[in-house]
């Protein structure tokens, strides 16, 4: 019978000074760390007062008059109490919406150019250069061309040629955010549809498009909110009307039209108190409907986000079950 025999071998063990783990302040790492933190926070709240003492003084001043009369009535003139901003409104709208039916087909067109058709073109690198441009343009310059282009030819202040300036100031931030939106698009989606021997117009549209398009509403609300408060170009091209676009059942649209951010620029101006406190609420109001919209914008970009996010997943999902079956 085999005896065996086991053979201990004994290792001596080396006592280790085990880190400390307990958080202390005054050690230079995270002291360091914790000042600069604290000046990071100094400075975001010192840089946010401004804003939030602005915000402030707008609630409390321009609640006064909240009213639904506001909304319905027509300016009132000096001396006169009482009145609103409903025309006002409703000329805001009405120039938005010209803009937007100017600007968004003209700008999404540009982008499909940009991304799709011919992204290393020398007319691309033209394009993206005159929009990034634009975008730093001041907006009394789009006035300034709407005036020459628009008022002089037609001989009159009018909704179309305030449409035409903002539509100026929209096609770049609808061009650029659509450019990028359907760069995000993944490659795979557009080589299955080329296998599936799809056409260029057929990818762009049933692919590239629909896939893309929370970015490029994200692109065109943030324009529309940007045109909805400028004041200069509506000076040159729309200038202001104490009356209804709708006179007599009729669209006055080739007419002096009144808009929310002349009014208030008006208004503030005025010796009234009326009229100072109508500005306020048209403030208001104004900042309102901006912050909604930005607001809106943010919810559908997060959510186009989180769809190309999803599409990536299942995308590596399947490249590791094709692995897999290939290795097998």
């Amino acid at each position: 019978m085999k005896q065996t025999s086991a053979i201990r071998v004994d290792y001596e063990r080396e006592e280790v000074a085990r880190p400390d783990l307990e958080k202390n302040f005054f050690a230079p790492r995270s002291l360091i760390s914790n000042l600069l933190t604290i000046l990071a926070w100094i400075m975001a709240i010192l840089a946010c007062l401004p804003l939030f003492s602005v915000l402030i003084r707008l609630i409390y001043k321009g609640s006064q008059r909240l009213s639904w009369s506001i909304f319905t009535e027509l300016p009132p003139t000096a001396f006169e109490m009482g009145g609103g901003f409903g025309n006002a409104i409703v000329g805001t709208v009405t120039m938005v919406g010209i803009a937007m039916v100017l600007s968004v087909p003209l700008g999404i067109l540009a982008a499909v150019f940009l991304a799709e058709l011919g992204p290393d073109s020398r007319i691309a690198a033209l394009a993206r250069f005159c929009a990034k441009t634009l975008t730093g343009l001041p907006s009394i310059l789009a006035g300034v061309f709407a005036y020459a282009a628009v008022v002089l030819l037609t001989g009159t202040y009018s909704a179309p040629a305030g449409g035409v300036a903002l539509a100026l100031l929209m096609v770049p931030t609808v061009m650029l955010t659509a450019e990028e939106a359907m760069k995000m698009v993944p490659r795979i989606m557009k080589d299955a549809a080329w296998g599936m021997g799809c056409t260029s117009t057929q990818v762009i549209t049933k692919v590239v498009l629909p896939t893309a398009m929370p970015g490029i509403i994200t692109g065109v609300i943030l324009a529309v909110a940007r045109a909805a408060g400028e004041t200069a170009p509506l000076l040159f091209t729309a200038l202001f009307s104490e009356y209804w676009l709708f006179q007599g059942g009729k669209v006055a649209i080739m007419k002096p039209t009144a808009s929310l951010a002349v009014l208030i620029y008006n208004f503030s101006g005025m010796p009234y108190e009326n009229q100072i406190e109508l500005a306020w609420t048209a403030s208001l109001f104004l900042v309102f409907m901006v912050f909604l919209l930005n607001l809106i914008s943010r919810a559908i970009s997060q959510r186009g986000n989180s769809v190309v996010t999803m599409i990536m997943v299942i995308r590596k999902m399947v490249g590791r079950k094709q692995d897999q079956g290939e290795s097998k």
